[in-house]
């Protein structure tokens, strides 16, 4: 059974240009590489998982992160 939480996080999508963003966010981040950042379309879930264990940040925060990177 799929529960609210679940669905917010499959719900996130990137919106604007995602290479922009990545590479601000590698300039804000000097941890974050081009491995950590790769995201393909469907697998924003496991981009968010990467960033949250990289950057020691919940998904929420992660997510914030992403929507003010660009």
């Amino acid at each position: 059974m799929e529960t609210n939480a679940n669905k917010g996080q499959e719900t996130f999508k990137i919106s604007g240009n995602w290479s922009e963003q990545s590479q601000q966010l590698k300039t804000h981040y000097a941890q974050l590489t081009d491995v950590d950042l790769k995201c393909e379309k469907g697998q924003e879930s496991e981009l968010l998982s990467r960033l949250e264990s990289k950057l020691n940040k919940s998904r929420d925060e992660v997510i914030k992160i992403i929507n003010n990177a660009y």
